[in-house]
């Protein structure tokens, strides 16, 4: 084989290993954050396909035609794509929980700005967020990713598509993203309920008393208290479920 089909194949296989690993990195959790410069993910996504290309199967040949060679690349593309999204959708069980905490501890109307392509976010989804996607790097997860991106190559070899089970995965993604959301915040519910039932105790009782001001106060101490106890366990449970799927893509 000449200098020329060598120079061809490598092109092609690095061209199969970034559509299917640079596609994954763009909605990957701390890789494709909005809030990083798109020249660093993209320099980012080159260097490790460059890393990786010598360890995953690419495509020892080059497709005929044309026709051939889109079908491959699409294929990697879609199962990059797949990948990044059901764990973009795993990152935004910490939105919903966030959302849902604020509304029961009174801080829905705190504001913060938005993260991960989320606007309008409260100041708990914020801090989930962004503590979500601290630890995945604190806690060395980051090579987790990684390794998954090399297991998929066993999963879904190189020019396969498996919209079926893609599909279906993803569906499982997102009941799983709810699960994890009503899970991690349950314990705000179960204080704003005690402390709701108390004060409306405490009004039938003394009926003269200001309810509103007395527990709008009151809710945010609580769920301040349940988020500075809860909140380890939360995060920790989050990356533990991602890194979960990472390692075997099933739920």
């Amino acid at each position: 084989m000449d200098l020329g089909g060598v120079a061809e194949i490598l092109v092609f296989r690095f061209l199969a290993v970034f559509a299917r690993i640079g596609s994954a990195l763009a909605f990957m959790p701390g890789f494709g954050e909005i809030q990083i410069p798109v020249r660093a993910r993209l320099a980012t996504a080159l260097v490790l396909c460059a890393g990786l290309l010598p360890a995953v199967p690419a495509p020892a040949v080059v497709p005929s035609t044309p026709a051939g060679m889109t079908m491959v690349l699409a294929a990697e593309v879609t199962t990059g794509v797949w990948i990044g999204l059901v764990a973009r959708i795993l990152l935004s069980a910490m939105h919903f929980a966030g959302y849902q905490a604020g509304q029961v501890s009174g801080l829905a109307n705190a504001f913060a700005p938005g993260l991960g392509s989320f606007e309008g976010s409260t100041m708990l989804a914020t801090f989930l967020l962004v503590a979500a996607v601290a630890l995945v790097f604190l806690t060395d997860a980051h090579h987790v990713v990684i390794r998954a991106l090399v297991y998929s190559y066993q999963v879904f070899p190189v020019g396969s598509f498996m919209m079926a089970d893609k599909a279906s995965e993803m569906v499982r993604a997102g009941a799983r993203s709810l699960y994890i959301g009503v899970a991690v915040s349950a314990p705000f519910y179960v204080a704003g309920m005690v402390l709701n039932l108390g004060m409306g105790l405490a009004n039938r009782m003394m009926p003269q008393l200001p309810v509103f001001f007395v527990a709008a106060p009151l809710l945010i101490v609580a769920g301040l208290i349940v988020l500075s106890g809860a909140a380890p366990s939360i995060i920790g449970f989050f990356v533990e479920e991602l890194a979960g799927w990472l390692g075997t893509f099933r739920f």
